[in-house]
């Protein structure tokens, strides 16, 4: 297993800070670093400045929107960060949500993972330098009865292929990741309940004659360092009742359908209440310490070495951690304390 940093959206409060924590991440010798994009910053700028700046780590969107861009216009991001890093892009792609899809980018929600599948096999074809071509129900290369040709991508890669990654949350997307794309973006991912997501993930591997060799399970996991454990969640709370209580609709809301696959099906729902009330504190409060504490490595260093030990015999291949804290010395702690946890565990490479 290796280890990565997820530094979230550029704009939430830690931007001076965060390219510090990318340089020291790389010095301390984690292998990824990935920022994410919602309806504020993009993540292809926040990369190429974290690229410029940084010598071997590499450097990850978590994710870029599917509805945001084109395919071909991924695929040329894709290729020119490649190029500029040195080879050290992996491209995450998620088609975001209802809300983003419709409110902010005006494309339609409807049949995501025919869009993605579809979206992938252009960002592919391109990458690879062929000539694009498409006839999808989504995506027509070149448009039909019009002076388009088909075109070629002019940028030489840097590797003869990128590795593309999904950010995917129900059944029928895991499966869809397994398929078509070389690892899985992963939230709330829990050791516990990880045999039923792999499961998925290992059905679209079958189908194209695969396993799960190779493939990169790749978790977001908050990490708060400390004594207490109660007291360890208080900066996780926020963070897990947005997700379940406010990242979607009421009637489609993937993160608060997940808690509840994984069995907190009443507290999912107090969760969801509390937040679209605007009640922000009693939404945090209603999220249970053990879903927190399963989806997240809290408490001492001892203590994360063993919860490291779980992800590692879960199947995760690239543990990514986000920290919480608001200062940069307590972030910069985080990544340090997590690399001697890591030691600890003996389960990374």
């Amino acid at each position: 297993m290796k280890l990565g940093i997820n530094l979230g959206y550029w704009g939430a409060g830690n931007d001076a800070d965060n390219l510090v924590l990318a340089q020291e991440a790389d010095r301390l010798g984690y292998a990824v670093v990935w920022a994410a994009e919602a309806y504020g910053s993009d993540a292809a700028t926040i990369l190429t400045w974290i690229a410029a700046h940084t010598e071997r780590i590499d450097v990850g969107s978590a994710i870029f929107q599917i509805p945001a861009r084109t395919p071909a216009m991924t695929a040329m991001t894709a290729a020119t960060l490649d190029t500029l890093s040195g080879g050290r892009f992996r491209l995450g792609l998620g088609v975001s949500g209802p809300q983003v899809s419709e409110g902010w980018h005006g494309v339609r929600f409807d049949k995501p993972l025919t869009r993605t599948r579809e979206y992938v096999a252009i960002v592919r074809d391109a990458l690879a330098r062929k000539t694009v071509r498409a006839s999808g129900e989504f995506f027509t290369l070149p448009l039909p009865d019009g002076p388009g040709k088909a075109l070629k991508l002019t940028v030489h890669p840097v590797r003869e292929s990128i590795p593309v990654y999904l950010a995917a949350v129900g059944p029928k997307n895991l499966e869809l990741a397994g398929e078509i794309a070389d690892g899985w973006l992963a939230i709330f991912f829990s050791p516990a309940f990880a045999a039923e997501a792999l499961a998925h993930v290992a059905a679209g591997r079958a189908k194209v004659g695969f396993t799960l060799d190779g493939f990169d399970v790749v978790p977001t996991v908050p990490v708060v360092v400390g004594s207490d454990l109660e007291a360890c969640t208080a900066s996780v709370r926020p963070y897990a009742a947005l997700y379940i209580g406010g990242m979607g609709s009421r009637e489609k809301n993937f993160y608060n359908q997940l808690a509840v696959r994984m069995g907190y099906e009443e507290a999912a729902g107090q969760v969801q209440d509390a937040f679209l009330d605007r009640e922000y504190a009693k939404a945090a409060a209603a999220v249970p310490f053990d879903f927190i504490d399963q989806t997240s490595l809290l408490g001492p260093k001892e203590r994360i070495a063993d919860g490291i030990a779980a992800y590692a015999a879960a199947g995760v291949t690239t543990l990514t951690v986000s920290s919480q804290a608001t200062s940069l010395e307590e972030r910069m702690a985080m990544l340090r304390t997590v690399v001697e946890a890591a030691e600890i565990s003996g389960v990374v490479q």
